[in-house]
Parts: C-alpha cells; sequence; structure tokens
C-alpha cells in the first residue's frame, strides 16, 4: 500500500505490553486510534485460510478481511493512525492468563493506546478519534463508562458492531445445532473459566456511559447477533450527537467489517464533522 509506518510499543495502563503501528500524516493535527474485533488483529484476519475458514464458515464469515486499505484511505483522507494489536492478540503481549473478556480487560489497552498518544512528542497536541470495532468497541464502551477522564477532548467515536456476549453466544449454539436453552450450561462453564457471567460482559449496559458524539454501524441480519442489541445500545447513548447506520443485503458479520473500505463516505464525514 506505500504506507510509511513506525514499529511502536507502548504498555496498558495495568503493564501489558502492547505492539503497535503509527502511521504519520504530514502537516495533519488529527489521529484516530483504531481497534480491532476479537481474534483478529491490526491487521484483519485471513478467514478464507485454515484453520479460521472451519471455524467461522458455518456463519457465512469464511472471508478475508484486510484492514491495511482502511489505513490507507484514513491516512488519504488526511489522518495520522495509531493501529495496535488487543493483549492476547497479535503481537502484543499476554495479560490475565490469556482470557478474552468482551472489553473488561481490553479497555485497559484502550485507555494505554489514548495516553500514549497524549504523551508522545509528535502526538500529544493532535485531535484524537476512535475507530473501534466489535471487542474493540466493547473495550472502548466498558473504558468510557470506568475512567471517563480519559476521554475528555475526546472527538469522537465510530463504534463497528459492538455486541453483548449473550447475543452472539446463543446464536452460536443455534448454529451448532445446541438447543439455545443450553445458554445456562454455557454460562456456567463461563464462569468456572473466567469468574465472570455473561450477563457480567454485556455491553449494553455500558452504553449508557458513552460520552463523546457517537457513530454505530451493524449488519442487520448478522446471522451472529441480533439488531435487538445494537438498536438497545443506540437507544441507551445519552447524547443528541449520535447516529447509527445499518448494512443489508447480507447476513456476514464480516461484511460490516469491510464496510468502511467499500463505502467509507459516512464514516469519513463523522470524522470530519467533529475533528
Amino acid at each position: 500500500m506505500g504506507l510509511f509506518y513506525e514499529d511502536i510499543t507502548f504498555p496498558s495502563i495495568d503493564g501489558v505490553p502492547i505492539e503497535g503501528w503509527f502511521i504519520p500524516a504530514e502537516g495533519s493535527d488529527k489521529i484516530i486510534i483504531i481497534n480491532h474485533p476479537m481474534g483478529f488483529t491490526r491487521s484483519g484476519l485471513p478467514s478464507h485460510l485454515e484453520p479460521w475458514k472451519s471455524i467461522w464458515q458455518a456463519s457465512g464469515n469464511d472471508m478475508e478481511v484486510n484492514f491495511i486499505p482502511d489505513l490507507k484511505i484514513l491516512h488519504e483522507a488526511g489522518f495520522n493512525i495509531l493501529a495496535y494489536d488487543l493483549r492476547n492478540h497479535g503481537h502484543s503481549g499476554t495479560g490475565n492468563g490469556g482470557l478474552i473478556s468482551t472489553g473488561i480487560f481490553e479497555s485497559r489497552d484502550v485507555l494505554g493506546s489514548i495516553r500514549y498518544v497524549r504523551e508522545r512528542h509528535e502526538t500529544k497536541s493532535m485531535r484524537i478519534a476512535l475507530f473501534s470495532r466489535c471487542l474493540g468497541a466493547d473495550a472502548t464502551l466498558y473504558a468510557m463508562k470506568h475512567n471517563p477522564k480519559d476521554f475528555e477532548h475526546i472527538r469522537c467515536l465510530v463504534a463497528v458492531q459492538p455486541l453483548s456476549e449473550e447475543y452472539i453466544l446463543t446464536k452460536q449454539l443455534e448454529l451448532a445445532h445446541i438447543p439455545k436453552n443450553r445458554i445456562k450450561d454455557l454460562d456456567h462453564k463461563i464462569i468456572m473459566k473466567t469468574s465472570f457471567s455473561i450477563e457480567d460482559r454485556n455491553a449494553g449496559k455500558w452504553a449508557k456511559a458513552v460520552c463523546i458524539p457517537t457513530f454505530i454501524y451493524q449488519v442487520n441480519d448478522d446471522l451472529l447477533t441480533d439488531p435487538a442489541d445494537v438498536q438497545g445500545m443506540y437507544d441507551d447513548i445519552p447524547l443528541k450527537d449520535k447516529k447509527l447506520q445499518w448494512i443489508y443485503d447480507t447476513t456476514a458479520r464480516w461484511d460490516g467489517y469491510l464496510e468502511f473500505q467499500r463505502r467509507p463516505e459516512p464514516m469519513l464525514k463523522w470524522f470530519d464533522q467533529h475533528m
């Protein structure tokens, strides 16, 4: 793609080493921090290849998701970029025994990225926005709920397909032909493994703490979730400056992750309006 980048590392607020890229845009005082989905990395996911293909093909998500074109679009639009791997993903360090917590532990990485930008010489005076997908979006919501001061002067958020754990787990049980009432048994196993219940990981509750202008978009007929989940989150955001956009004519969640590179205009307009 011809993008100049710098390999960077910074600590999460609990000390987990985070690896990422800083992509400078000469003459720009605007920066976007990008937070990726669960199981992905800052560069995407080759789910058209094994072993990911077998994991995701039942839900129609056995396609490649390459986030590098997104970085190029943002860079050409005049934004500096910080893209990084969340803990227990990609090249970043292992934390909390390698557990994925639907945003609870990962929120510490979001906060670490914001503080890194505010402390780095070249970026400390820049206007900041967040572009957070799925797990990254949940982590951003949780961080806002518990550390709202870190979001003072953050200009806006684009949140791509945030979700509450119960919805996706119920859908995955159905796709595996397991009765959805077995969700209680699954919840017990999750508690034994992580000490968090499914309800503890309900990102819908965190939306009530959103304190910056937020644009959410979501595949309406996503086989892995339910539109009521995202609609409820949007309704609970206690701000007038918010937007919800549905993606139609697909049931594949991954199409939501590819939406920006296919039709970036609404998101770029949102960033421009607020930065």
